[in-house]
């Protein structure tokens, strides 16, 4: 289904608006250094800060190298190339440097806050970042323990890491007024969550709604945190108290949305959506979400409806194809999704699910040559996933290309998430090859993969129809038709078999069979159908 369980990280968010991520370093002018003019030193200084304004990182680069060379030791400059390697992207040269202009102005504060914040920014690459984070503000903390940044973010910092407490006991050190700024009471809340305390988080998170300058993002970052907590109901009342009142706004109504499609919840969340698309009609996005939430309550058509008025919107979209293809295969439209799947894979070819759409649409359109193609393709692009051997045997097992089909699919039962089609690929062969003992063996090694397969059940059964061993040929299809009513092997073999012991069952099951024949095409989707895996 459409979900997704990755919940971003508590993110980085200043308490107050002077502190943002890597700052130019507030100068501090150490003392003079015998043999140097401090006029050439300052002079240097500002230099590099203007540039670093304007965003001309490699000159204040140059400058700074420059300077260094004839001020080797003074911290000023080592903080400020911190700050031009933070902004070009070099996490690990400006930890150097940040670390370098420490270690010779010890009590360098801003310093510290821009490690800090480098560290931040580098967590989801660098897994000791947050350790380090947290080591850099309470270091700061030890010569100046009432640095109300550096009590927010090391809050803030040891709630990512996940020690609640201890950042409870940070943020009660800010002063009572800062405690009560919106972004104190998001890591509040979220803190209390964690720790069991549900109460008191309500509480704070009542306080965060109420608060006049509270953002999205305060909201949106509680929320993603009280998720992986379980905290669904907090959650819940906290995008809620959004969009009540007459206050909801597109970004509130999509964020309560999300949150519901993400709990499968797909009426709530259709509702949600639909009244943030009020506000942005022509939002493809969020047309995209409002289909999947469709998809979500298998209305199929109201899916359509959104795709068709997202793909006006974005024409060049390959996921919107690739989406409405997959609806078509809901709606039995092999024609058309094979159609938006070739448009899917031309604008995004080297995009492995694509490839296999369009491949499993082209063996259902009985284009056999070109499912062959894209089934090479996508074991060129996943070659360690069994989906596509058992497509490429199935597909040459259609084309009666058996020894093709006989190695990919020996292949592809060796793996359990492939094998039970494996087998019933094989054990079909077996029967067309007359070898019926050999598609015994296939169909009960298919069972034994997976009991609930009524692919190989039906298959069974009417190899024991070919064997003349009527008894375990019913109970064989019997277990099939338990398993799924409409398998159409099943009910043909049991008309044949009711025909042929002249059981007076016959003639209903023969009405039946024309019945679900009507209702169903002849089964050529059974690898179209495994295109749901990936979407």
């Amino acid at each position: 289904m459409y979900k997704s369980r990755a919940h971003r990280i508590f993110e980085l968010r200043p308490l107050w608006s002077g502190l943002k991520p890597i700052v130019a370093l507030t100068v501090i002018i150490s003392c003079g250094y015998v043999g140097h003019s401090a006029d050439s030193l300052d002079a240097i200084l500002q230099q590099s800060q203007d540039l670093i304004q304007k965003g001309d990182l490699a000159t204040a680069r140059s400058a700074l190298e420059r300077g260094l060379k004839a001020f080797p030791q003074n911290g000023n400059l080592y903080g400020l190339l911190g700050v031009v390697e933070a902004q070009s992207g070099n996490y690990a040269a400006s930890e150097t440097n940040f670390q370098k202009a420490i270690a010779r102005i010890p009590h360098f504060t801003a310093a510290y806050l821009n490690l800090g914040q480098l560290y931040q920014v580098h967590a989801a690459k660098d897994p000791q970042a947050l350790r380090k984070a947290a080591e850099t503000y309470e270091s700061l903390l030890r010569y100046e323990p009432e640095n109300r940044d550096a009590l927010y973010q090391c809050s803030h910092v040891l709630l990512r890491q996940g020690s609640y407490q201890r950042s409870l006991e940070y943020m009660a050190r800010l002063p009572a007024a800062d405690q009560e700024s919106p972004q104190a009471l998001s890591v509040k809340c979220a803190a209390l969550a964690a720790t069991g305390r549900s109460g008191e988080a309500g509480a704070v998170a009542e306080l965060l709604l109420r608060h006049p300058q509270t953002a999205e993002i305060d909201v949106h970052t509680t929320v993603s945190f009280l998720e992986s907590q379980g905290e669904l109901k907090l959650a819940e009342k906290l995008l809620r108290g959004r969009t009540e009142g007459g206050h909801g706004t597109y970004q509130s109504f999509r964020a309560l949305g999300q949150f519901y499609k993400r709990q499968e919840r797909w009426k709530e969340a259709r509702e949600s959506l639909d009244l943030a698309a009020q506000f942005r009609p022509n939002d493809a996005p969020l047309l995209y979400e409002l289909a999947q939430t469709a998809y979500g309550q298998n209305d199929f058509k109201g899916a359509l409806g959104y795709l068709a008025h997202a793909r006006e919107l974005e024409p060049r979209s390959a996921k919107i194809h690739f989406f409405w293809g997959i609806v078509c295969i809901k709606e039995n439209l092999v024609r058309e999704a094979y159609e938006s799947f070739q448009q899917a894979t031309s604008l995004d070819p080297e995009n492995p699910y694509y490839t296999y759409a369009l491949g499993a649409a082209a063996f259902a359109h009985s284009r056999s040559a070109e499912a062959v193609a894209s089934f090479q393709k996508y074991r060129r692009l996943r070659p360690t996933d069994p989906r596509g051997r058992l497509a490429l045997g199935a597909t040459y097992f259609d084309r009666s290309e058996f020894d093709h089909a006989t190695r990919e699919l020996q292949a592809a039962a060796e793996s359990p998430e492939t094998a039970a089609m494996a087998h019933y690929y094989l054990a079909c062969m077996a029967n067309l090859t007359g070898d019926r003992q050999g598609a015994l063996r296939e169909l009960h090694l298919g069972l034994k993969a997976n009991p609930q397969s009524p692919e190989n059940h039906a298959e069974l059964g009417a190899t024991y129809l070919k064997l003349r061993d009527y008894p375990q040929a019913e109970k064989a299809l019997h277990q099939a038709l338990k398993i799924d009513p409409d398998n159409e092997t099943a009910n043909l073999n049991l008309m044949i078999l009711y025909q042929r012991t002249q059981d007076p069952r016959a003639a209903e099951q023969e009405k039946h069979y024309n019945e679900v024949r009507k209702k169903l095409q002849r089964t050529r989707t059974d690898i179209l159908r495994s295109v749901e895996v990936e979407r």
